[in-house]
């Protein structure tokens, strides 16, 4: 396994920089969330600025995984809308054409995989109909990723239609697809009381393609800096090694962007205590 940062804790950076930065720090790869300031998706030279940022990530020998949690990239006035469980077509094919746009540069990236979500339904339909809208959706994505050799990988997010392992388990096995795995945030699970952590991640190790890291409460979810939450990381880290995980472990401090190099800084030296 290696140490990654997500570029959302850059948000005052351009990409380019935080990349250089990151790779002094001894960071070992970018979980890259796409967005209006860094490489936007829907940029006319997208083309371009991919293969620039491909030149750079060659350079330094980093590791990336795409990642799709912007939160006002495809509605300026709605946080995280459209969702793949959206009420209309028209919205949820807005959210796959996004997904799809990201399984291309994940594709030019020679990226580990692209994570994203569920999201939630504005019209709090029941939770059958949302599956039915969300399982249709992630297979159409799932075979238009394994043609273009590009893993996806699902995170369950407190506060989303899909926001416990429980539920992850449920969609899984109704997608049932080879190329669909999980993203495990492991504050995410000690904010909905699923412990031990190592459990979760040796029991998901078949299909553990990327981890998100950072310190968190039971009951809350806020990402804290490290030391400053009820996560134990001897235990995710033995977890980790159980489960043989050689993936990446990003460090995803989005609202830390005011204060990001000291904070990247900071979360590697904690960190190295444990990831040896």
């Amino acid at each position: 396994m290696f140490l990654g940062y997500n570029t959302n804790g850059f948000a005052h950076h351009r990409l380019e920089d935080a990349v250089e930065i990151l790779a002094e720090l001894g960071y070992g790869g970018i979980a890259l969330t796409l967005d209006v300031h860094h490489l936007d998706p829907f940029a006319p030279d997208l083309s371009v600025q991919t293969a620039s940022l491909a030149r750079q990530l060659a350079r330094h020998n980093m590791r990336c995984v795409i990642e799709t949690g912007a939160r006002f990239l495809l509605d300026s006035r709605r946080k995280h809308q459209p969702t793949l469980v959206s009420p209309t077509p028209e919205e949820r094919a807005a959210r796959m054409e996004f997904l799809k746009r990201c399984v291309d540069i994940a594709a030019d990236l020679n990226a580990d995989c692209v994570s994203f979500w569920s999201g939630t339904a504005a019209d709090n339909a029941p939770g059958g109909v949302q599956m039915v809208r969300l399982v249709d959706r992630v297979e159409r994505l799932a075979e238009f990723a394994v043609e273009r050799n590009v893993q996806l990988a699902f995170e369950p997010e407190p506060g989303m239609f899909i926001d416990t392992m429980d539920k992850f388990a449920e969609l899984h096995g109704s997608v049932n697809h080879p190329s669909f795995g999980l993203t495990m945030d492991v504050g995410h699970l000690v904010c909905n009381r699923e412990l031990p952590v190592s459990k979760f991640l040796t029991d998901w190790k078949h299909v553990l393609w990327n981890v998100h890291i950072e310190d968190m409460r039971a009951d809350v979810h806020d990402h804290l800096m490290f030391g400053e939450g009820e996560v134990d990381f001897a235990d995710v880290f033995a977890g980790l090694r159980d489960a043989n995980y050689d993936g990446g472990v990003y460090v995803e401090l989005s609202r830390h962007s005011y204060d990001s190099v000291n904070t990247a800084r900071k979360a590697k030296a904690f960190l190295d205590q444990f990831a040896v």
